[in-house]
C-alpha cells in the first residue's frame, strides 16, 4: 500500500511543482509580446484557451457537462462572475509586464494567500487562530509601508490579490469541475474577445494604450505566441486541478508560494526592475507573514490527522 501511495503523492508533487513554474515564469513569456496591446493579447489568451479547454473536454466525451453548468441561472451567474474576475486578473497581470511593474504583480500573488483567509472568515465565517491573524497583521503593515513610502498603494497587487480571491470565493460555489468551470468562463468571455479582436484588425481600435497593432496573422512569431497563450493558460490548471487530488491543501498552499517568487527573481534578475528600499522593507515583511501562516497552517492540519487517526483507532476498538 505504502508504495503506490508515495507514488501517488510525488506524481501529485511534481505536478504542483510543474504549475507554479509555469506561472511563476509566465512573465518572461509575455515580456515577449509587451509591444502587443495588453487587450489585444487578453482576447487572443481567451480564445485559444477557449479553444484548448473545449477540445480537452470532447475528448474526454465531457462536452455536455458545459451545457450543464450554463443552463441553470444560478450557474450561469456564477460563471459569468468567475469569469469576469479571472479576465480582470489576466488583464492586470499582462498590464503589469508591459509597464514594468512585476515585482509589484508577485507582491500580488504573495498577498493572495492572506487575502483569502479574510474572504474566507468574511464569507464563510472561517476561524482564524492568532497566529493567522499576526501573519495577516503582518501584510498590513507591509502593505502600509509601501503606500507610505512610495506615496502610493501597491493597487496592481491589491487588485490582483483581491480579484485571484474573489474568483476563490465564487468558485466555491460552483460544483463542476475545475477545467469545464473555467471552460464556461472563457465562453462567456469570448464573444467579447471576437469582437474586440474585430474592431483592432478591421476598425482601428486602439484601446486604454492608444496603440493598434492586430499582429495576428502577419507577423508569424506573434502569432504563434499569441496561439500559444490559450496553452499556456491550460496547462498549469490542468496541472493544479491534479495535483490538488493527490496532495493535501497545506502542502498545495505551500508549494504555491514558488510562483511568486519566481516571478519576483524573473523581475530583477530577468526584466531588470529596481526594487526600492521600501520594497526590500515591505517583501521580507511579506515573506514572515507567509512563513507565520505556513507554519500554522501546517501545525493545524497535522493536528486534525492526529485526531482522525485517533477517532478512527477509537472506533476500531470499540469495534
Amino acid at each position: 500500500m505504502a508504495g503506490p501511495m508515495m507514488s501517488d503523492t510525488r506524481k501529485g508533487m511534481a505536478a504542483m511543482i510543474g504549475t507554479c513554474v509555469i506561472w511563476g515564469l509566465s512573465p518572461l513569456y509575455y515580456n515577449l509580446l509587451r509591444h502587443v496591446p495588453p487587450l489585444e493579447v487578453l482576447s487572443h489568451r481567451t480564445l485559444w484557451s477557449l479553444l484548448f479547454f473545449a477540445s480537452i473536454l470532447l475528448w474526454q466525451g465531457r462536452l455536455g457537462q458545459l451545457g450543464q453548468l450554463l443552463r441553470t441561472r444560478r450557474g450561469f451567474v456564477l460563471v459569468a462572475v468567475a469569469g469576469l474576475m479571472i479576465s480582470a486578473n489576466w488583464f492586470l497581470f499582462i498590464l503589469s509586464i508591459q509597464i514594468g511593474r512585476a515585482v509589484e504583480a508577485s507582491l500580488g500573488y504573495y498577498i493572495f494567500p492572506l487575502v483569502a483567509v479574510l474572504l474566507g472568515r468574511a464569507f464563510f465565517k472561517e476561524q482564524l487562530s492568532g497566529l493567522k491573524w499576526v501573519a495577516v497583521g503582518l501584510a498590513f503593515i507591509a502593505v502600509a509601508t509601501l503606500t507610505a513610502g512610495l506615496g502610493a498603494a501597491p493597487w496592481i497587487s491589491l487588485v490582483l490579490a483581491f480579484t485571484f480571491g474573489f474568483y476563490g470565493v465564487i468558485k466555491k460555489g460552483i460544483s463542476a469541475g475545475p477545467v469545464v468551470s473555467v471552460s464556461g468562463e472563457v465562453l462567456l468571455l469570448a464573444p467579447f474577445a471576437a469582437v474586440w479582436l474585430l474592431g483592432v484588425h478591421l476598425g482601428g481600435w486602439e484601446g486604454l494604450v492608444g496603440r493598434n497593432l492586430g499582429v495576428f496573422g502577419h507577423n508569424l512569431h506573434d502569432s504563434v505566441m499569441l496561439a500559444f497563450s490559450g496553452v499556456l493558460t491550460a496547462t498549469p490548471l490542468i496541472l493544479f486541478s491534479y495535483a490538488s487530488r493527490r496532495l493535501p491543501l497545506s502542502t498545495i498552499g505551500v508549494v504555491q508560494y514558488l510562483n511568486p517568487s519566481l516571478q519576483f527573481l524573473c523581475a530583477v534578475l530577468v526584466l531588470g526592475e529596481v526594487v526600492t528600499p521600501w520594497h526590500m522593507v515591505a517583501f521580507p515583511l511579506i515573506w514572515v507573514a507567509l512563513a507565520v501562516f505556513s507554519g500554522e497552517t501546517l501545525r493545524q492540519d497535522r493536528s486534525a490527522r492526529r485526531r482522525v487517526i485517533r477517532a478512527g483507532t477509537s472506533s476500531t476498538t470499540e469495534m
